[in-house]
């Protein structure tokens, strides 16, 4: 019993390819044969770029959201070391004994 396995092809070709298509000069089926391809494939990478394409122009938006994250989890940061500090204040002035009993 022999599994059939799906080829993985890299985001660069399938870019590559898509470009091709939409170039024009050469026809699905030309460039399913010279990349040894089914059409089927090339025609679902065409039709997810021209879906998602618009995303790539959203940049702007995602590295925003990016920063916002980040500052939040410095934020979050600054006030772990503050507790830290008051709980090294705090075990400071507590006597030896007292510390391990804590």
């Amino acid at each position: 019993m022999s599994s059939k396995q799906s080829k993985r092809y890299t985001p660069h070709l399938k870019f590559q390819i898509v470009v091709e298509i939409l170039k024009g000069e050469k026809s699905v089926g030309q460039l399913a044969r010279s990349y040894n391809l089914h059409p089927i494939s090339i025609h679902r990478w065409k039709k997810e770029f021209l879906e998602k394409g618009p995303e790539i122009f959203r940049q702007d938006t995602t590295i925003h959201e990016y920063e916002r994250k980040i500052e939040e989890l410095e934020r979050l940061i600054g006030h772990k070391e503050v507790e830290i500090a008051l709980l090294k204040n705090f075990l400071t002035g507590v006597s030896p004994e007292r510390r391990k009993s804590l």
